[in-house]
């Protein structure tokens, strides 16, 4: 367990204020650093805000800590089309220096900036260019850059791995998109010792949902190397290889934030709201986490961090990961106290049809938000528009004897009974499949939190815990008290 004191960890792992996707984790020294991209909260597109990092010790991940903004987009010495900082990729040089890489929305080309520190203030170094100096991503039938992933290798080699593969082979300046390449850098970490080729076309052999979309991530296990990457909403993938730069196989799903892959959810009957996914994995010790993110707001531009721990066999295979709210807990939550709602990792309307309209799906669906603007303190994140077949789902905790009672803080305008069941979900299960653990008149009118007890009666041991409302009107839940 990575924590140092009794102090239980969430997930999303960092505050609820804090909107960090497309998360790399690296481990300089004795700490474990997050780089991402930025959302703003009630935002109008991906990544408006500038470049943050936050960092935790390796051996005590409960104890994270904002390091501040690293790289403002003010920095970037272009005017693009959408000042908007995409996903980064941070690698130590061979000089001791570290280097950010990154792409601002529709430029194309990867830029780079430097820093004497993992977390120190960045400053713009340049742009990723060919051997004789020509910047490379911006003309015709170069490689479309995007998502940089960058890997420093045992060798010394360094491996910048780049891609973007939508339906369409060009872009309309003729850029190539044929999917995930890579190429080396020389030791200025800016130069190309050669051009990019492909290591994961769009013909790739993997299962018809699982091709290359984005979101390049290299990593090295043992003798192996690890391509982690985006299959559109289906989920983080990964292939695999006795090489960096060829000879992929696929190798399977990691981790999905809606659990699509697993109990039957598909990216069209998800357990939690679906969209793109970054990530990749570390290791700690003996033991490997997936980092990921997960979506809130009832919106795609307010996404934040999420992390599983994640089981490799003797083979050097990963089992994919089921998102639970404790994360990097190391284990179950307490069967006792008083739980955040935000912390929810299922949740959706299980009366809604799975051929419901986008429209539809965004006005019945619970969704997580928050009060307030856009900050960098003061949590006070909850569940909103709770409303008649809509379940939210926390996984999990250690019940124990004696604990019969869970008490709900909500607020609204709502009548009808809330359920609590601790039964598995799985795709395709209906309302009435649910044995029932407790119930409860819900019967509210109020801007404050009120309190509405219900009686359970629960197995000892490890157990999900779900709650699930049948009645009239809307209604949010802020925190909930096993008793």
């Amino acid at each position: 367990m990575n924590k140092k004191n009794n102090k239980q960890i969430f997930n999303p792992y960092l505050p609820s204020y804090e909107y960090i996707p497309d998360g790399e984790p690296h481990i300089f020294g004795d700490r474990l650093y997050i780089y991402g991209s930025h959302d703003r909260f009630g935002g109008s597109d991906y990544c408006e805000n500038d470049y943050v990092c936050w960092s935790a010790p390796v051996d005590d991940l409960s104890d994270w800590h904002f390091e501040g903004e690293i790289y403002n987009r003010k920095q970037h010495p272009y005017r693009e089309e959408r000042m908007l900082l995409f996903a980064p990729d941070v690698v130590k040089g061979a000089d001791g220096r570290f280097y950010l890489y990154y792409s601002m929305a529709h430029s194309s080309r990867m830029s780079v900036a430097v820093c004497n520190t993992p977390a120190g203030h960045y400053e713009y170094y340049g742009d990723v260019k060919t051997s004789d100096g020509r910047i490379y991503g911006i003309d015709k039938g170069d490689m479309l850059q995007f998502d940089p992933g960058v890997f420093a290798d045992d060798d010394g080699n360094v491996y910048l791995y780049s891609g973007f593969c939508p339906n369409k082979t060009e872009d309309e300046h003729g850029r190539i998109m044929a999917g995930a390449h890579v190429c080396r850098l020389s030791d200025d970490m800016i130069t190309m010792k050669d051009l990019p080729h492909v290591i994961f076309p769009r013909d790739f052999k993997c299962p018809e949902e699982a091709g290359f979309f984005e979101a390049s991530s290299m990593r090295k296990f043992g003798r192996k190397y690890y391509f982690i990457y985006s299959a559109r909403a289906n989920g983080l993938h990964y292939c695999i290889s006795d090489y960096p730069d060829r000879d992929f196989v696929y190798g399977g799903r990691l981790h999905a934030s809606s659990d699509v892959g697993l109990r039957g959810y598909t990216p069209s009957d998800t357990a939690y709201p679906n969209g793109n996914t970054h990530g990749s994995i570390i290791q700690l010790n003996e033991s490997f986490y997936i980092f990921d993110h997960r979506f809130t707001n009832a919106c795609s531009y307010c996404r934040q961090g999420v992390a599983e721990k994640i089981e490799m066999d003797e083979n050097g295979f990963f089992k994919a990961a089921e998102a639970t709210s404790c994360g990097l807990n190391g284990g179950p939550l307490d069967g006792e106290g008083t739980y955040p709602s935000y912390i929810v990792c299922f949740l959706k309307n299980i009366k809604l049809e799975k051929d419901a309209s986008k429209e539809e799906r965004l006005s019945k669906n619970a969704y997580v938000t928050q009060d307030g603007g856009d900050r960098e303190s003061g949590e006070d994140a909850y569940i909103a528009n709770m409303q008649d077949g809509c379940m939210a789902g926390f996984k999990y905790f250690n019940m124990k004897k004696g604990h019969n009672k869970i008490a709900i803080s909500v607020r609204g305008n709502a009548v009808g009974t809330i359920k609590i069941t601790t039964d598995s979900d799985y795709s395709g299960k209906n309302i009435e499949d649910y044995p029932i653990a407790g119930q409860a008149l819900l019967s509210i009118e109020s801007h404050d939190w009120k309190e509405t007890v219900v009686d359970i009666d629960i197995e000892t041991g490890i157990n999900p815990v779900y709650f699930i409302f049948e009645g009239r009107g809307k209604f949010d839940i802020k925190n909930f008290t096993i008793i």
